[in-house]
């Protein structure tokens, strides 16, 4: 359920039609926005996706779609992200098949690109790690058009940047320096995890 090492699709829960389809749907019929174009400028949607956070979060195990690691819903960082921008696809602003679970900063810096990869189409080793270090890059047997786009994900959302980099070091350290056990690794990060596992250190 990690980023880079994929994403399964959750179901929509029962209530997501009601609470936010529905009501969203109505709203931009009422203001009269044409569902098969980019929604006009200046205009705010209303939030109805936010009602369905914490489905999301428990459908999503808590973790980040795309910094891929676990994050506690009482720090409110966590956010409904649209995949593909609701600024561009009125008709995908109130559809759960277009939300992914995100912290606040990872979303904050997505925004509307269309350069980042959706998490439910990354592979398992696409992405990989240097334990030690935390630096995140594309796998090297990746053919060049697929490594340009982990590149480019990589680079819009700052995975590699220093804070990213001490955050998955400080994880496995914890496993690998200090004991903590193997669940604890895999519950915070399956990323880091996974390729501990690839490495054959676990």
């Amino acid at each position: 359920m990690d980023f880079m090492i994929n994403v399964s699709p959750q179901p929509e829960p029962e209530s997501f039609d009601k609470q936010v389809r529905q009501k969203g749907l109505a709203w931009l019929d009422k203001k009269q926005v044409e569902l098969d174009q980019p929604v006009p400028p200046n205009t705010e949607l209303s939030p109805y996706w936010r009602k369905c956070l914490d489905d999301l979060y428990g459908r999503y195990g808590g973790f980040c779609a795309y910094l891929a690691v676990h994050f506690e819903r009482a720090t409110g960082g966590g956010s409904v992200d649209h995949f593909v921008a609701k600024s561009k696809r009125a008709d995908l602003a109130y559809e759960w098949s277009n939300f992914r679970l995100a912290c606040s900063t990872m979303n904050s810096r997505k925004r509307d690109y269309e350069d980042v990869l959706d998490p439910f189409e990354v592979e398992t080793g696409w992405f990989c790690l240097e334990l030690v270090s935390g630096r995140i890059y594309p796998s090297q047997d990746l053919p060049g058009e697929v490594s340009a786009r982990v590149q480019a994900t990589i680079d819009r959302l700052g995975l590699d940047d220093p804070v990213n980099r001490e955050l998955r070091a400080r994880l496995f350290d914890n496993y690998w320096q200090k004991g903590y056990p193997e669940d604890y690794l895999r519950s915070y990060s399956p990323f880091v995890w996974s390729e501990a596992n690839r490495q054959g250190v676990i």
